[in-house]
């Protein structure tokens, strides 16, 4: 493929436009300053003063959109986080649809660019409840590795707004949230995934119905010539792929899927063999991995990866922080910071991917506490316990002859971790609290930062 042409000294896509941005944060900070370079005429706002000073401070024009007559703009970019319908409409968005104007994400923007500067770049997105982080970084350290010409960011990274304008042979590749999908009025991705569908957001959503609509956006607009690449792991998936456009791939972490890509054990396979050995892939464990491994490959075959590239990149991925992070060996014991895993759903897969651990877990607990783990109890040769769940953690083991003990602290953890493992000839220590951390931490990034840190210190031979 060849590249774009040239783009000309003033790249003003959006000029002559007039939008409105609303929420200052993360997305849409950067948005708002790469739309004032691309020629559009703002006006920013956010709830908090504080971030209506800092972009003020930089030169952006601030004031309340709501409280103009008619609403006067051609789009509001909304940041995901503000809802635009439940569980309470933004006034904003709500001036935004009595006026009959789109409420966008900064994804469909990033694509009117784009297109824009007369690039065919294609666009791959990936959705689900659980594991597109991981997916998204993985189809993009698939192509990179291979030398291909990708970008990667959106819910996961830098906003998509912000990414570079790639040519012709570029390939975007962005997490899409259910909050982003829903903003969307001409990007078509050339590759859709979507992982899974469990219940989250759904005061957002209203149900389960509304959360899978939303996630159904992903493969709006599709030709037939796109890929739809949709996990049949879970109840959702065939409601996913009915109807489709696109040509349906189907994938799994367990079961042969005719026509698509899926985990034979630890072999993925598609049609024509084995593509590769997951058990090359230490940052890949357990059969959620597999999944995610399944519908990275199914899409880098779609985009036209070789297979040999795809086999060498699964086993270079160096996986994410704070998703079953492997940070250090000692004395033979292998750390894993799992810091990410903030309820009992998402702490299941980890405790799935090992035979037998010395789990660290506790923080603030979520509703329901570790009840649901315990199918899974028989692989926990010890727990260490942190935080406010601790006393109720620890009574839960209890009654299932799990022996646990309260070290209060993650530092307290770590020694007593160790020892815990190498008492019980135990070869991983996890970390996957199964709580949020806001009790000790600012976020599960701090959490997973510190244990880090503590692995790091102890001694080579400890």
């Amino acid at each position: 493929m060849s590249a774009a042409a040239p783009l000309p000294a003033a790249f003003t896509p959006f000029a002559g436009q007039r939008l409105a941005v609303v929420g200052l944060g993360r997305a849409g900070l950067p948005a708002a300053r790469r739309l004032l370079g691309w020629g559009a005429s703002l006006l920013c706002w956010d709830d908090k003063a504080e971030n209506r000073a800092a972009a003020a401070a930089e030169g952006l024009p601030v004031g309340d959109p709501a409280a103009l007559p008619g609403f006067p703009f051609d789009a509001l970019l909304l940041s995901p986080g503000i809802p635009h319908r439940l569980p309470r409409v933004h006034p904003a968005a709500a001036a935004a649809r009595a006026a009959g104007v789109p409420v966008l994400c900064d994804a469909e923007l990033l694509f009117r660019a784009v297109r824009a500067s007369g690039s065919r770049a294609r666009f791959a997105g990936i959705t689900g409840t659980n594991g597109k982080s991981t997916t998204t970084a993985l189809l993009h350290h698939l192509l990179a590795g291979a030398g291909w010409e990708s970008a990667v960011g959106g819910n996961l990274g830098p906003a998509a707004i912000g990414l570079p304008l790639l040519g012709d042979a570029g390939v975007y590749v962005l997490e899409m949230s259910s909050y982003m999908l829903e903003r969307l009025a001409r990007l078509r991705f050339d590759v859709a995934i979507q992982l899974n569908l469990t219940p989250d957001h759904i005061d957002r959503h209203g149900d389960m119905a509304g959360y899978a609509a939303a996630k159904a956006h992903i493969f709006d607009r599709q030709q037939a010539g796109d890929a739809a690449i949709i996990a049949l792991d879970d109840a959702w998936g065939p409601w996913f792929a009915e109807g489709r456009t696109g040509r349906v791939i189907p994938v799994s972490g367990h079961a042969a899927q005719p026509g698509g890509v899926w985990a034979e054990g630890r072999l993925l396979r598609d049609a024509a063999g084995v593509l590769a050995d997951l058990d090359t892939a230490p940052a890949l464990p357990g059969r959620h991995n597999a999944q995610n491994a399944a519908a990275a490959a199914a899409a880098a075959l779609a985009l036209g990866l070789p297979r040999a590239a795809i086999a060498a990149g699964l086993a270079s991925f160096p996986g994410l922080p704070h998703r079953q992070e492997r940070v250090g060996t000692r004395g033979g014991i292998l750390f894993v910071n799992d810091s990410k895993a903030t309820n009992a759903e998402s702490t299941a897969p980890a405790l799935s991917s090992y035979e037998r651990v010395v789990w660290i877990a506790g923080g603030v607990p979520k509703a329901g506490g570790i009840d649901s783990l315990a199918p899974l109890f028989p692989r926990i040769a010890a727990a260490v316990l942190i935080g406010q769940s601790a006393g109720d953690f620890a009574a839960t083991l209890a009654a299932h002859g799990v022996p646990a003990t309260i070290a209060g602290t993650l530092e307290a953890a770590l020694p007593a971790a160790l020892a815990a493992a190498r008492a019980a000839g135990v070869g991983t220590v996890l970390l996957s609290p199964a709580c949020a951390s806001f009790d000790q931490f600012s976020g599960f990034e701090a959490r997973g930062d510190a244990f880090r840190a503590l692995v790091a210190a102890l001694p080579e031979d400890a």
